[in-house]
C-alpha cells in the first residue's frame, strides 16, 4: 500500500469530521438569521452551547457510517461520481438515525429545518472536499507520479495486449507497467522486483501449471505483492453450491434474473418507462412533425430484431431514412432495399464481427441524420419496454442476419430481454467491436441488479444525447 494513499486516505477523517461540524454550525446560523432565509419565524431559542455539544457527539456517527459504506477506500484511482452517491447514501442513513432518536426523545431537539439542512449542507460539503482532495491526489499520481502502482505483466497474448494499452493511454487508471514476461518462474520475477520493484503482479497466461501459479501466490503474500488473474469466463461465473447424497454440487448461474428478479426488473421497466414517455413526449411531438413535414413516409417505422429466447418482435424507431428504404422486405422495392443497404456494408461499414455501421449513410434524410446523431430515433423504444418487448437495460437487440453470425457462446445475449441502453452503450456506443460489447453485455447478465440498472439509466442520459462517431 503507497504512503500518499495511506495518507490521503486518513486525511479524509478529519475533513469529513470538520465539514459535517461545518454544515450543521451553517445550518444554525441560517436560521438564525430570518432577515436571510424568512421560512418561519423562530419558536424558540436553543442555546449554542448545547447545540454544539450535541453536534460534538453526532459527528463520529456519521464518520463510523462512512467507514461502513467503504468512503475510506484506499486507492487513488475510484469513481468520484459513486464515492458522491455513497456520501448522499450514508450522509441520508445518519439522518435517518437522529430523526428516529429525536422522535423517541423529543424534548432533544426539534427544528427540522436545521435537521435538514444540515443534511444537504453536510453532503454538499463533504462531496466538495473531498473533489479538492481527489484533485490533489489525482495531480500528484500524473505529474509526480506519487501513488502510482507498478505493476508487472505475466503473459504475452491478445488480452494482455489489451490491458496494457489501457494502462498506457489512461495515467488516471494509476498503474505503470515496469515489464512484460511469458513466465512465472520466481527466480526471473525476483529479477525484475530487485531492478524496477513490483507492487502488483497481473497473470494471464494459459500455460503457467497450478503448481508454479502456488509458488507466485506464496510469493506475492511473502513480499507484499498483490497478486491479480484474468479469470477465464468460467471461472466468472456465479456460483451455488448445494449437497447431493453427502457429495458437494455446484450449480452455475446464469444471471440473477430469476424469480423475485425477473419480477423486480418488471416493476422497474413499467414505472420507468411510464415516466420516460411522460418527460419526452414533448420531444416526440416535435420530431413527429419535423419527420412528417422533411419527408414521404411513416413518423414510426418497425424493425424487426430478435428478443429473449430468440423470439422475434418489432423495434419502434422514429424514421430517419428515406420512405423507400424502409419498406416490407417481402416486396420487390424491399428486397431492392435490401441489396442496396449489403452494397453499403461491404464498402462503408465501420464496425467488425456480426453486427454493422454504415459510415455517411446516404438513406438518411436531413431530419433523420440529426434525431440519428443524438439517439432522438430510439424514443419510441419506450413503448417496447412498457408493452414488455424490451426492457430498459440490456443487450442491443439484434437483426436476426446479425444473429447469424453469431458464435455459439455468442447466444447467451438471447437469455433475457434485449435493453434500450446497456453496458456497451454507456461504454463506447457503437464504436465498440462486437467481441468487446458481447463481453460487457455478459458481464451485466451475470450480475444484474437494481442498483446496477439504476447507475445504467443514469450514465445514459449524459450519453444517450451526445454525439456519435463513425457516421
Amino acid at each position: 500500500m503507497k504512503k500518499s494513499e495511506l495518507f490521503f486516505s486518513a486525511i479524509q477523517v478529519p475533513v469529513d469530521f470538520a465539514m459535517i461540524v461545518l454544515a450543521a454550525l451553517t445550518a444554525f446560523s441560517v436560521r438564525n438569521v430570518p432577515s436571510i432565509i424568512q421560512l418561519k419565524p423562530l419558536l424558540y431559542s436553543f442555546p449554542f452551547d448545547i447545540y454544539l455539544k450535541i453536534i460534538l457527539m453526532v459527528a463520529p456517527l456519521f464518520l463510523l457510517i462512512y467507514a461502513f459504506e467503504g468512503l475510506y477506500d484506499i486507492r487513488a484511482t475510484r469513481k468520484f461520481w459513486k464515492e458522491a452517491l455513497k456520501i448522499f447514501g450514508a450522509t441520508s442513513i445518519g439522518l435517518v438515525i437522529i430523526i428516529v432518536a429525536i422522535f423517541l426523545k423529543r424534548e432533544w431537539f426539534s427544528s427540522r429545518f436545521i435537521i435538514l439542512a444540515a443534511w444537504i449542507l453536510a453532503t454538499t460539503y463533504v462531496v466538495i472536499a473531498r473533489y479538492f482532495l481527489q484533485l490533489v491526489q489525482k495531480w500528484l499520481l500524473r505529474h509526480r507520479g506519487i501513488g502510482v502502482h507498478r505493476v508487472l505483466l505475466i503473459g504475452k497474448n491478445a488480452k494482455m495486449n489489451v490491458i496494457l494499452r489501457t494502462i498506457k493511454e489512461n495515467k488516471n487508471l494509476g498503474y505503470e507497467v515496469i515489464d512484460q514476461i511469458d513466465t512465472a518462474r520466481i527466480k526471473v520475477i525476483k529479477a525484475v522486483k530487485e531492478r524496477l520493484g513490483i507492487d502488483e503482479i497481473v497473470l494471464c497466461e494459459s500455460s503457467i501449471t497450478d503448481d508454479e501459479q502456488e509458488k507466485l501466490i506464496d510469493y506475492c503474500a511473502i513480499n507484499n505483492v498483490v497478486y491479480k488473474y484474468i479469470p477465464t469466463g468460467f471461472q466468472t461465473s456465479k456460483f451455488e453450491i448445494g449437497m447431493l447424497d453427502g457429495e458437494p454440487l455446484i450449480e452455475v448461474k446464469n444471471t440473477p434474473l430469476d424469480g423475485w428478479g425477473k419480477i423486480a426488473k418488471r416493476v422497474f421497466d413499467v414505472i420507468f418507462s411510464i415516466l420516460g414517455i411522460i418527460i419526452a413526449s414533448p420531444i416526440m411531438l416535435i420530431t413527429a412533425i419535423l419527420i412528417k413535414l422533411d419527408s414521404r413516409g411513416p413518423i414510426i417505422y418497425k424493425n424487426e430484431r430478435i428478443g429473449s429466447d430468440g423470439k422475434k418482435f418489432n423495434v419502434y424507431k422514429f424514421r430517419y431514412m428515406k420512405c423507400d428504404f424502409c419498406t416490407d422486405p417481402g416486396t420487390p422495392e424491399g428486397r431492392k432495399a435490401i441489396e442496396f443497404e449489403k452494397k453499403l456494408i461491404e464498402k462503408q461499414s465501420v464496425r467488425r464481427g456480426p453486427l454493422y455501421k454504415i459510415k455517411a449513410d446516404p438513406r438518411k434524410t436531413r431530419v433523420g441524420k440529426f434525431i440519428e446523431k443524438y439517439s432522438i430515433d430510439e424514443l419510441p423504444q419506450f413503448f417496447n419496454v412498457l408493452f414488455g418487448s424490451m426492457s430498459l437495460v440490456g443487450p442491443r437487440p439484434h437483426q436476426e442476419r446479425e444473429i447469424e453470425k453469431y458464435m455459439e457462446y455468442h447466444r447467451r445475449l438471447l437469455t433475457i430481454k434485449p435493453g434500450v441502453s446497456g453496458m456497451a452503450q454507456i461504454s463506447g456506443r457503437s464504436d465498440l467491436d462486437f467481441e468487446n460489447e458481447y463481453k460487457l453485455d455478459l458481464y451485466y447478465i451475470e450480475n444484474w441488479s437494481i442498483l446496477l440498472d439504476i447507475i445504467i439509466c443514469l450514465k445514459t442520459i449524459g450519453v444517450l444525447f451526445s454525439k456519435r462517431r463513425n457516421l
